[in-house]
């Protein structure tokens, strides 16, 4: 004979709130990715700070090379674009794994103050994509010196 339990409703509350607390975790711990199957894109991972003279923004870009990388600014807008090129698949093999990324990608920040687009400086070593954007003179802090009258 089934044994009766008592409706206990705070247990499908906790449950769905369990529910909520993987989906939300998923959705903003875990890299953005867009699209189906294999060819998923991918968007580079972003560290951006900023000191008194210019903006610094980091980018990891595994696999890309630097002649695959596009970087433009439109506005206060800094636009990173790339493509990780797939390498040739091999047809006669079993993939037991396959995480790996391939395809082009686009990530698009707002700078937080203007900068002089014409003196920006781009390096690429190891994967990682450093971008120096010197800020505009007028949003560099200013030092003004106090004089004492005698």
């Amino acid at each position: 004979m089934a044994e009766l339990v008592r409706w206990d409703p705070f247990r499908e509350v906790v449950s769905l709130r369990e529910a909520m607390d993987r989906l939300l975790d998923e959705a903003f711990t875990r890299p953005l990715a867009l699209g189906l199957g294999e060819n998923l894109a991918w968007m580079p991972q972003i560290d951006m700070y900023q000191t008194d003279d210019e903006v610094v923004v980091k980018a990891t870009v595994p696999g890309v090379k630097p002649d695959d990388l596009h970087i433009t600014i439109t506005g206060d807008v800094l636009t990173i674009r790339g493509e990780v090129k797939q390498e040739e698949e091999i047809k006669d093999a079993a993939y037991h794994i396959r995480e790996r990324r391939y395809g082009t990608f686009s990530r698009s920040l707002p700078l937080p103050v203007p900068v002089l687009t014409d003196k920006a400086k781009a390096e690429f070593e190891n994967g990682i994509l450093t971008l120096t954007l010197p800020k505009a003179e007028e949003v560099r802090p200013k030092t003004i010196e106090v004089k004492a009258k005698k």
